[in-house]
């Protein structure tokens, strides 16, 4: 029973961070909380007993968190 408290836990996380990143106004801080978007769903996916998609979506985050943060060197920073 502890596990479904966990996974429910985290799928409520991933709510609340999805929330957080629709409404932030910085950019940059919208793609650091979208990594940790990420790293939720790997632990959900970890938890579900899935550890190749986790570790893919490991990579894929760290991957496309890294490309928004570079992108934003070219782009102003704030949304209006």
């Amino acid at each position: 029973m502890e596990i479904y408290t966990i996974e429910a836990l985290l799928l409520v996380f991933l709510i609340l961070i999805t929330c957080a990143v629709i409404f932030c106004k910085d950019i940059l801080s919208a793609a650091i909380i979208y990594s940790a978007f990420s790293f939720c769903a790997v632990l959900l996916y970890l938890m579900m007993g899935s550890p190749d998609v986790a570790f893919t979506e490991a990579v894929i985050g760290t991957i496309s968190t890294i490309f928004f943060a570079a992108s934003l060197k070219k782009i102003d920073r704030w949304c209006k």
